[in-house]
């Protein structure tokens, strides 16, 4: 399965390409992206593997990440989807569709994130089977909590991730 193209009012999102490969390489060099994703900027070979990994995850699991891009001028906004990382985290939630999102700093405060996510999730309640999405989040991160609490997510668990302090969120597919 390859990602749906969705379009919302001002984005499109659609599947990672090797041609997005420079893009999201800026992307994730930079250090107020990973501020609270890992700490520090990725490498190119990191950024490499990360976009591999996405397409591998539709490929294999149904789901998996999109671009975004403002619909209006094709700008690469930043990346949103799901996962399953089988994180080394407690509680455990493998198996669960782990949403995620990371925009470019020119494109905060703008609600992008917000818009994507409605969009995704709309995708996901409507295609997935599963009954809950989760996603982790630093304690720090109020502009992605007040995102995920937008959406619908609430705490499930206060943990430590990889030595950091992180916010587990659950979200159940509306009946």
């Amino acid at each position: 399965m390859s990602a749906p193209m969705l379009e919302t009012e001002r984005l499109v999102l659609s599947g990672q390409t090797v041609d997005d490969f420079h893009e999201s390489v800026q992307l994730w060099a930079d250090p107020n992206v990973t501020r609270f994703i890992g700490g520090r900027p990725f490498r190119e070979d990191e950024s490499w593997i990360r976009l591999i990994r996405n397409a591998g995850h539709w490929a294999m699991l149904g789901f998996g990440m999109w671009v975004i891009r403002e619909r209006e001028t094709g700008t690469y906004v930043g990346e949103i989807g799901f996962h399953d990382m089988h994180r080394q985290i407690e509680p455990r939630f493998d198996g669960v569709p782990e949403a995620g999102w990371v925009l470019s700093p020119t494109a905060h405060g703008k609600g992008f994130a917000s818009e994507a996510l409605q969009a995704v999730l709309a995708w996901s309640d409507g295609y997935l089977a599963a009954p809950r999405t989760v996603c982790i989040i630093s304690p720090d991160n109020a502009p992605s909590l007040r995102v995920a609490a937008k959406a619908g997510y609430t705490e499930l668990a206060q943990t430590i991730y990889n030595e950091s302090p992180t916010v587990i969120l659950e979200r159940f597919k509306p009946l």
